[in-house]
């Protein structure tokens, strides 16, 4: 099985459909954009591939997270842990990564990888589709880094998502920029930033920033909306 945000015109879209969990024709009510497919466990590879950090930058989201050691923070639908990992490291010793994904057999990479990186201060969650499983209230960030996208019920996964958040607490979002034709995904995983303002902000979320110093994905940071 193969990755399903592969990039056009590559073979590994051939396979689109084998590759995940469970196609859906569903569009979003406020946007009606169309909710993409979920990565089936075929397209590990692609999110442990060589090239990524080169093509992602991920130390510049990293720099603009801010993260601090002691924070407590969630990557929803981790993968592999590719983040996690990276997170885990910022907020040591103290601090905590609450990695969710709603497959077991990424989770049980991710177990392997933070393993062999002795990183111990991760906490895998097996979540579903409508609940990341993240501790209420305790959370200073939540990270969802090219996932939001694909969740088949976004409005009570991001209502899930505020419960586990801090007062002052924040939920950043990085998509891959539909504004941009040359970004080399499938259309249906991106996302403008305009859409992402558009589907959380209804649901009780307060738009920060955008962060627009990564090659090819937005960073949007939002804050819970006062009472």
């Amino acid at each position: 099985m193969r990755n399903n945000r592969c990039r056009i015109g590559a073979p590994l879209c051939l396979a689109l459909t084998l590759s995940s969990v469970a196609f859906t024709q569903s569009v979003h009510p406020v946007t009606g954009r169309r909710i993409a497919p979920v990565m089936g466990l075929g397209g590990a590879d692609w999110l442990d591939r060589e090239e990524r950090a080169r093509e992602e930058q991920p130390e510049k989201t990293m720099a603009a997270l801010n993260l601090k050691p002691g924070m407590m923070v969630a990557d929803v639908g981790a993968g592999t842990g590719f983040y996690s990992i990276r997170m885990a490291r910022c907020v040591a010793p103290a601090g905590i990564v609450y990695a969710n994904d709603i497959q077991p057999g990424m989770l049980d990479r991710l177990r392997a990888k933070a393993a062999a990186q002795d990183v111990k201060n991760i906490e895998i969650i097996l979540g579903t589709e409508s609940d990341p499983k993240l501790p209420p209230g305790k959370l200073d960030l939540v990270l969802l880094v090219d996932v939001y996208h694909e969740f088949s019920q976004p409005q009570r996964m991001l209502d899930r998502i505020r419960e586990s958040l801090k007062p002052d607490g924040k939920l950043v979002l990085l998509e891959f920029r539909k504004e941009d034709p040359a970004v080399p995904i499938r259309p249906e995983h991106k996302m403008s930033l305009g859409e992402v303002k558009a589907e959380v902000i209804p649901e009780g979320y307060q738009f920060d920033k955008a962060v627009e110093t990564l090659p090819w994905q937005h960073i949007v940071f939002f804050r819970k909306a006062g009472p």
